[in-house]
């Protein structure tokens, strides 16, 4: 049986290592004072990146939460850059009925769900629209996952990822993207951009 829990696969450049800038870890700390039994891996290649994902997979963990740097049409570990193609094709046989959260500077877009949703059984992406400060990103997702599993810490439905996604919008100012498997249309799946709502006068 799945369970309702995080696993995070991080992996920085070495400037952020050197600085403690350990996004995953923070967000694993705050999860485990919170009664949730979350997963944390450090990696820094793509090696190890295709060995944790399997480790993912007969954890039956339903939530994969990557914290990286990403760039152009690639992710970048430590040491190596995954084209997204390349990661689609690594994440394909992991997916299934499952949710990613990824936390990679201006990732989550269209040319990304082109090649991790179909065929992968991928119930929905949610990432970062923009770039994103370290001290932001921590928070945000932090937030995310208190007010998720404070609702329900059994599931995540599409609907109230899409809700409370919009509080830490409007909280932290950032732009996200949410992708959910959807099989109308031109594509497997939709797209919804979460811009934060205007704040009060």
């Amino acid at each position: 049986m799945s369970q309702a829990e995080v696993f995070i696969i991080e992996s920085l450049d070495f400037e952020d290592e050197k600085a403690q800038r350990f996004e995953g870890r923070i967000i694993s700390d705050i999860l485990a004072m919170s009664g949730k039994t979350c997963a944390y891996y450090y990696i820094r290649t793509k090696r190890e990146l295709a060995a944790i994902l399997k480790q993912f997979s007969s954890s039956k963990y339903r939530y994969l939460h990557l914290s990286c740097h990403g760039g152009g049409n690639c992710l970048h570990t430590t040491l190596d850059r995954i084209p997204f193609s390349e990661f689609g094709e690594m994440t394909a046989p992991h997916l299934d009925k499952r949710r990613l959260f990824i936390s990679a500077c201006s990732v989550a877009t269209r040319t990304f769900a082109d090649q991790v949703m179909p065929g992968t059984g991928c119930y929905s992406i949610l990432g970062p629209a923009e770039e994103i400060y370290f001290s932001d990103a921590a928070v945000l997702w932090a937030s995310f996952y208190h007010v998720m599993f404070r609702a329900d810490s059994t599931a995540m439905r599409y609907d109230a990822i899409k809700a409370k996604a919009q509080e830490v919008a409007n909280m932290y100012r950032v732009r996200l993207t949410l992708f959910d498997h959807h099989s109308t249309g031109s594509k497997p799946y939709r797209m919804k951009q979460i811009t934060p709502q205007k704040e009060p006068q």
